[in-house]
């Protein structure tokens, strides 16, 4: 459920006591047969190594192609080439021959195989600082860095084979989540009626903006929930869900297990302190989308919360440029938690969650095909129901955004909606 991903710290720490030969030898020959196995027909195979072990692995990578048969020497220039110039312990931006390198690389034409991670993407976040190898494959020793999975980095790694050298494994701060988190989302009993299996207030719709909250209750309901209140300015599109106007809010709410704020909502003033209210005067869980997260401030609030932020949202939340956000993905989403004092889910092609004092979580790889509009809207539908199932905070948002991308690969590769995400649910939770 929770696959460790290692910071160079981590890796070291894990190396200690072993011999360095022998974890070399390994990881050498871990490459070679890996190169072996997917080019078996290629002649000639060029490395460019570095001064350090990465480059070491690189060269013996070399001696085991060369007993294979095959012309193996260092430089950039072969039918495969073995990335083998920074490993887990490069930080910063390359230095000028060192880029040059990397460009050669680059440039190529040829498939590239990377050494525990690609030259120039930083182990510990995926942070790219200048220019960064593509590679087609990464061989990574003993198990996954963060930098293969937070963006920039992970769009660099290419497909990502742990090799086992021997290591023993050990507890990390940051983890992968797989699909077995959705083992944890609670199922309906024999004993449930439908406040108990999962009660949810939606708060969100506006003119114009109804399909967003007409998203986030269909997706709630797909989920699994029980019960979804709207409280909302326009009539959502849900049979059945119950509609009430978007004053009564307060009201209602005491009668449901969690609370979807934002979808559609709006942004005037009167909505902006609507939203405080909502947070600072009721003690649901509460999942925080969309428009609710437009000049939202630090808030009091002791229930469990998650924010649901993409790029440009985490930017204004945090006074900073999105562009920022894109090359500081993990540092961005734990400063929002911190400053925030909950749950923060960062969107994108990898979704990061951060909790104040917690390890991040890597929670979904999604298609490509995920990038159409709405589907931020369903995510919130699903972290809402699972709150209003007892889930965790931060395992809820985690199981709702591998939930999604399951779903996802469930669908059409091209012209997916948000709705067909939606209805592809049921069996993704199965």
């Amino acid at each position: 459920m929770l696959d460790p991903l290692y910071t160079a710290a981590e890796m070291k720490a894990a190396e200690a006591g072993n011999d360095v030969q022998t974890l070399m030898d390994r990881a050498g020959r871990a490459v070679a047969d890996e190169a072996l196995r997917r080019y078996p027909d290629v002649r000639s195979f060029g490395a460019v190594c570095g001064g350090g072990a990465n480059g070491g692995d690189g060269r013996i990578a070399l001696e085991v192609l060369r007993a294979a048969g095959k012309d193996a020497a260092e430089g950039a220039h072969g039918d495969v080439l073995i990335d083998a110039l920074f490993g887990t312990g490069f930080h910063g931006e390359p230095r000028r021959e060192a880029a040059r390198l990397i460009e050669q690389v680059n440039t190529a034409g040829v498939p590239v195989v990377a050494v525990d991670l690609p030259s120039g993407v930083d182990a510990d976040t995926g942070e790219i600082a200048g220019a960064a190898v593509e590679a087609d494959v990464t061989v990574t020793m003993h198990g996954r860095k963060i930098g293969l999975e937070v963006a920039p980095g992970r769009f660099h790694a290419g497909e990502v084979v742990v090799a086992d050298i021997g290591l023993e494994h050990s507890e990390t701060a940051a983890a992968l989540v797989d699909r077995t988190v959705l083992g944890l989302v609670p199922r309906k009993r024999d004993a449930d009626n439908k406040y108990t299996a999962g009660a949810l207030l939606a708060v969100g719709g506006s003119p114009g903006m109804a399909g967003s909250v007409t998203l986030t209750t269909s997706a709630a309901f797909r989920a699994d929930a029980g019960y979804v209140t709207v409280c909302s300015e326009v009539e959502p599109l849900v049979l059945e869900a119950v509609k009430r106007p978007l004053g009564e809010a307060f009201e209602v709410a005491s009668r449901h297990g969690a609370l979807a704020v934002g979808p559609g909502l709006g942004r005037s003033d009167e909505k902006r302190a609507l939203v405080r209210r909502l947070l600072e005067e009721t003690d649901l869980p509460a999942v925080v989308d969309a428009d609710a997260l437009f000049g939202l401030e630090p808030f009091n609030r002791a229930a469990p919360t998650v924010l649901t932020p993409h790029e440009g949202e985490l930017g204004r939340l945090l006074d900073r440029e999105s562009s920022w956000v894109a090359a500081h993905r993990l540092a961005g989403v734990i400063e929002a938690a911190e400053r925030f004092g909950c749950v923060c889910l960062l969107k994108g092609a990898d979704a990061l969650i951060a909790a104040p004092g917690e390890g991040i979580l890597v929670a979904a790889s999604g298609p490509p095909s995920l990038a159409t509009a709405g589907t931020g809207d369903v995510l919130t539908g699903v972290i809402g129901a699972f709150l209003a199932k007892g889930m965790d905070a931060r395992l809820a948002a985690a199981a709702a955004a591998v939930a999604c991308d399951v779903a996802a690969r469930l669908g059409h590769s091209r012209g997916l909606v948000a709705s067909d995400v939606v209805e592809l649910l049921p069996a993704a939770l199965e």
